[in-house]
């Protein structure tokens, strides 16, 4: 096992590869955060240009750390070059190559170390003997409200504002008047937990005036009456809708939609091995498959809900395009997985994570068009982050205006998905009724969200 945890340089080049892409720029000017010292999480620029920013988490460890610290990093539109886990079970130290992608909101460093501290534990009995910590309490919602013209790419620009903010979409309801006005209800939740104040509210305002202009008429936040645990569901989906994206496998109609892009088939030649020859205490789990954006939160995700932890891991630098991950892992009960029926319940779920980590569609809506995407939920709630900035950043660069917008959960046969609804505007650019044009649209979404 030791090959996997040889020294690494944090200062070594690493190239773009043939996916994914950042920006040296997204982040500015950014200090050091932290240098080499007992602080539980350091972040540091690297030794010259065009070297990966390196973060480094030393703490206490805990079920699900590895997937908690990878949702920060890609809610802050992080994309993980490569990385080194290592965990007794009670202590664990992380290190992850990270460059901001280009089309990234700006990138605070010093709130990624404040988020990730966060989502470190501290010391204490319940850490040592391993024991699930206690649920957080639930964050209040706020109802974030305005008024403006409608434009192109409006949908987008709001987002970015929120996201830089810090300020986590839960639901959303846009609708545009008749006379072209546009009145958008953003129900939110705040990282920071400071939007009760008088100060956050007035800035997250200001910021949001600076990017609407004059043609806003009102902006307005205030409590929404209820918590993040009890956030309606969604207006339902019709049955066919519905069939078609919680499938397990890809459609005939979705694989032609999805034929544009050449990724979409190397997906299907994922492998993902379970072997227990290697190790007395540790089965050794190997996923090869073509990267996308939130490939690591992905597999992280899929462990935390199965119980899986990591003992040692190596994430390996893009190579033409494919990712190789070696996890060596182990059942909460201390165990190998020597269960045959675990095993394959494991790797089939991988397998269709890899496949297919988020579900793009188009349908009809009565008259309308509308583009549905789908996301699983964790089991502790949660959903994927940063799904409707790059969904709404795809629109926009189409040139396709959004009528109306909606955000929700629905409960399928295969647990819990996060939905966005987007009813699209004809324009003359697009005539939404051609198969070629909604195929199109379904492309460029997808490859945004997939980071390709």
């Amino acid at each position: 096992m030791a090959k996997y945890f040889h020294g690494c340089e944090a200062g070594q080049a690493i190239s773009r590869g043939d996916s994914g892409c950042w920006s040296f720029q997204a982040a500015g000017a950014v200090p050091d955060i932290g240098r080499p010292s007992d602080d539980p999480v350091v972040i540091q620029k690297g030794k010259k240009q065009g070297d990966p920013f390196v973060i480094t988490v030393n703490c206490p460890d805990k079920a699900g750390l590895g997937c908690d610290i990878c949702w920060v990093i890609l809610d802050f539109g992080l994309y993980i070059v490569k990385g080194d886990f290592t965990t007794d079970g009670i202590w664990c130290y992380i290190v992850i190559w990270v460059f901001p992608y280009s089309t990234s909101p700006t990138v605070r460093w010093s709130n990624i170390k404040e988020r990730l501290l966060a989502v470190c534990p501290t010391f204490s009995v319940s850490a040592y003997l391993n024991e699930t910590p206690p649920k957080p309490e639930a964050s209040p919602v706020y109802l974030l409200t305005f008024c403006s013209t409608g434009r192109k790419g409006l949908l987008n620009d709001v987002t970015r504002v929120l996201c830089e903010l810090e300020l986590m979409i839960q639901r959303v309801k846009v609708t545009t008047t008749p006379d072209g006005r546009v009145l958008d209800l953003f129900f939110i939740t705040d990282n920071l937990e400071l939007l009760h104040t008088k100060k956050r509210k007035d800035d997250a305002c200001d910021k949001l005036l600076a990017v609407l202009g004059e043609s806003c008429t009102s902006v307005d936040i205030c409590s929404a009456g209820y918590k993040i645990d009890s956030v309606p569901p969604l207006s339902s989906l019709s049955q066919t809708a519905a069939a078609e994206i919680f499938r397990s496998e890809l459609s005939e109609n979705e694989e032609r939609s999805q034929a544009l892009s050449p990724d979409v088939k190397k997906l299907k030649h994922a492998t993902v091995m379970i072997d227990n020859s290697l190790s007395p205490a540790h089965s050794l789990l190997q996923i090869n498959c073509v990267d996308h954006k939130g490939f690591l939160y992905d597999i992280m995700r899929i462990l935390k809900d199965f119980d899986i932890q990591i003992a040692y891991g190596r994430f390996s630098p893009v190579n033409k395009g494919n990712r190789d991950l070696d996890l060596f892992i182990r059942q909460r009960d201390g165990l190998k997985i020597v269960s045959v029926e675990k095993q394959e319940e494991v790797i089939s779920r991988l397998k269709l994570e890899m496949l297919h980590p988020l579900r793009v569609m188009i349908t009809n809506r009565g008259p309308d068009t509308e583009l549905v995407v789908a996301n699983p939920v964790e089991l502790s709630g949660r959903g994927r982050p940063m799904v409707f900035y790059d969904t709404t950043l795809a629109l926009k660069v189409l040139g396709i205006c959004v009528f109306s917008a909606e955000i929700g959960r629905h409960s399928a046969e295969n647990g819990e998905w996060e939905v966005y609804r987007f009813l699209l505007e004809e324009n003359c650019r697009y005539k939404l009724g051609s198969m070629v044009v909604k195929n199109q649209i379904v492309d460029k979404v997808r490859r945004t969200l997939m980071g390709w």
